[in-house]
């Protein structure tokens, strides 16, 4: 079973490995939603959906439903 997204807890940091599924919306690709980038959670919405995160400095909010596609390679703390 691969991490998510939304396995990760705010603060939390990943670098994106690969998409589960090909569909991803083009808007998140431009955003810099890219393999290798790194992804924090900033903060859950109430009732958890949607989750905001930070690409590449960039704040977005995505829905669980799309988060769940990016798996990832959790960072971490030392």
């Amino acid at each position: 079973m691969s991490v998510t997204v939304v396995d990760l807890k705010i603060g939390q940091k990943g670098i994106i490995r690969e998409f589960t599924e090909d569909v991803l919306p083009i808007k998140l690709l431009e955003l810099g939603c890219l393999p290798g980038n790194e992804i924090e959670i900033v903060q859950i919405a109430p009732f958890n959906d949607p989750v905001y995160v930070n690409v590449n400095g960039s704040h977005i909010a995505i829905r669980r439903s799309t988060a769940r596609l990016i798996a990832l390679d959790i960072i971490e703390d030392v």
